[in-house]
């Protein structure tokens, strides 16, 4: 066989070339993500009302944001802290916190909706979704879809989006949210993704995140190792789990580029724990980004 001509030589090498060029060009891009999205400025606490061993007050909660640098908060509660909303949110205004969630829905919907409008605060009501288990799917989705379109058109008047929540089980899997998305064809009505109830979507992440995208509004993030539920190791501290970086990168080249939660959600101090997450963070972008930093050692145990 004769060699290769030399015009041949040079389209080979043009090719190579290209992808080589292509190669590095994603991987800038991901960097570029990944500086973006995981900035301290996108980031929400999670997690850190009812999990926290301090047991903070409104105040002291929102200055242990600002502290943190962390401008962004999404609230869980309990029935004792329903007295306190009110003085919640003037913390929050008084630190410059922006209220960014709302978990699940309280006694008097329509008082807290008044009270979020007098202050000009329109938090995502982030609503988890079941139906019963004998329906046949199409009806199961449409149960589901029904039993929260009051709250989600009352939301939507009060300027509030509606985020459908995975907290295991059918209705937290990701076909299911995005099928109740599509019943209920409301635009301010998505999903918020919690890595630490998605254990079990591990192996299809890529695939769960492509089919949630459209419809996604949040994603919560938390160390992931492939055993780590089946170990007792729910919750994680980020950057511990060996998944974290694969994750992370899987995120960004998503094109997802909404808010990134951090959590608590441990029997540890809030505070604490906030900043092991926002130190693994640093050194998962680090990683991402090829500016590597040691690996920092936890102050909460999981």
């Amino acid at each position: 066989m004769p060699p290769p001509s030399g015009h041949l030589w040079a389209c080979t090498a043009i090719l190579l070339a290209a992808a080589v060029a292509q190669r590095g060009d994603a991987a800038d891009d991901v960097a570029a993500r990944a500086d973006r999205l995981f900035a301290r400025s996108n980031l929400v606490a999670w997690c850190i009302v009812p999990f926290d061993a301090e047991r903070r007050g409104p105040e002291a909660r929102a200055a242990m944001l600002e502290r943190l640098g962390l401008r962004r908060f999404a609230y869980d509660w309990r029935p004792e802290h329903v007295p306190t909303f009110e003085r919640e949110w003037d913390a929050l205004a008084r630190h410059g916190i922006a209220l960014e969630a709302f978990w699940s829905t309280p006694p008097d919907l329509d008082a807290l909706l008044a009270g979020f409008s007098r202050r000009g605060l329109a938090p995502a009501l982030w609503l988890m979704i079941d139906a019963p288990a004998d329906l046949a799917l199409e009806p199961r989705v449409a149960h589901a879809a029904e039993r929260i379109r009051a709250i989600a058109e009352a939301a939507g008047r009060a300027g509030c989006r509606v985020s459908l929540y995975n907290h295991g089980g059918w209705g937290g899997e990701p076909e299911t949210m995005v099928a109740v998305c599509r019943a209920l064809a409301m635009p301010h009505v998505g999903i918020a993704y919690n890595q630490h109830h998605g254990h079990a979507h591990l192996p299809r992440f890529r695939e769960a995140l492509d089919t949630m995208l459209p419809h996604l509004q949040f994603i919560n993030l938390n160390g992931m190792s492939a055993d780590g539920e089946a170990q007792g190791r729910k919750i994680m501290v980020l950057g511990q789990g060996d998944l974290d970086v694969p994750l992370a990168h899987t995120i960004c080249e998503s094109g997802y580029d909404g808010p990134i939660g951090i959590l608590n959600h441990t029997d540890h101090d809030a505070e604490a724990r906030l900043r092991d997450n926002l130190e693994g963070l640093e050194w998962v972008v680090g990683e991402l980004t090829g500016r590597p930093i040691p690996k920092p050692s936890p102050r909460t145990q999981d």
